[in-house]
């Protein structure tokens, strides 16, 4: 045993306890007594010398230490979950990809194409998780990753898909109606709607256009992810730039009207890339080809 781990039964009921209120309840999920469960929570606490219940009559309620603690041995007992699961299902029921991908491409572009590979490959397993940030993957349970940027991650084999290309403007039919080009900015008077992960896309759309970045431009809500931009563009709340490819489907049904045609050309893609380390499975190189083939058809 690691010396600065706690026995993995004792955290076990600890989380089950924290997260189901009782000893008794805990018990009833682990298959245990309460004896045995209110036992295990007590030699941790007495191990790390921190009380992480307090316990009044047969009522027991998290500490702050406690609380804190149990979120992230939940974490982390979810994460082993994850990892045995797809430790058997590479084993035992044929090949498993885990891909990280950007939540809007995932959504609109790489979801409604899964059944594609799926038909070609009935013995992969193709599983989803978001991630907006870069990573290593040393660190985390995945086989690949599909991500906006501007190169090949160090340490991993990949390709660009496709570039980006451009943002575009995009808002309400009614809101483009109603909307008056004030001092030469066709887009003055309209609220502005941003991507965290973009703070500065609205800035350098004025600059490329040459038009003034004033205070309403930089005000306006913010959003977590392109699929809100574009959603809250259609419910009338703003003018959003979003890529074109995205907001293609929605600009072709007028959803959403482009106010003026500046654009905002962007040099960045989506890549596909994967670990150069491995056991020598083909997965990842047979998926990443198949998205070489779809990227392809635009």
């Amino acid at each position: 045993m690691r010396k600065g781990i706690p026995n993995l039964s004792a955290l076990q009921a600890f989380e089950a306890t924290a997260r189901l209120g009782t000893f008794s309840r805990a018990a009833e999920e682990l298959s245990l007594t309460h004896s045995a469960v209110y036992r295990q929570v007590a030699s941790l606490e007495a191990r790390l010398g921190v009380q992480l219940f307090t316990r009044v009559r047969r009522r027991i309620a998290l500490t702050d230490h406690g609380a804190e603690y149990a979120g992230r041995i939940r974490h982390h007992l979810d994460q082993i979950e994850k990892d045995t699961f797809g430790l058997v299902s590479r084993t035992g029921m044929g090949r498993s990809l885990h891909i990280a991908v950007v939540p809007t491409l995932a959504t609109t572009w790489l979801i409604p194409r899964l059944a594609d590979f799926n038909r070609m490959h009935p013995d992969i397993t193709v599983s989803l998780s978001t991630r907006t940030l870069p990573f290593q993957f040393k660190d985390q349970p995945f086989d690949g990753a599909l991500y906006h940027g501007d190169h090949i991650w160090p340490g991993t084999r990949g390709v660009l898909l496709f570039r980006e290309r451009e943002l575009v403007p995009v808002c309400a039919p009614a809101l483009a109606r109603g909307g008056q080009a004030q001092g030469g900015a066709p887009l003055a008077g309209m609220p502005h709607l941003h991507l965290n992960s973009r703070p500065d896309a609205w800035r350098l759309w004025y600059a490329e256009n040459r038009f003034l970045f004033g205070p309403q431009a930089a005000g306006g809500p913010r959003y977590e992810l392109f699929s809100m931009v574009l959603a809250a563009a259609q419910a009338g709340l703003g003018v959003g730039l979003v890529p074109r490819f995205l907001a293609q489907e929605s600009l072709d049904a007028g959803r959403v009207v482009m106010p003026t045609p500046a654009v905002l050309p962007v040099s960045h893609g989506y890549y596909f890339c994967y670990p150069e380390r491995g056991h020598g499975a083909d997965a990842p190189r047979i998926f990443q080809g198949w998205l070489q083939s779809v990227a392809g058809e635009g």
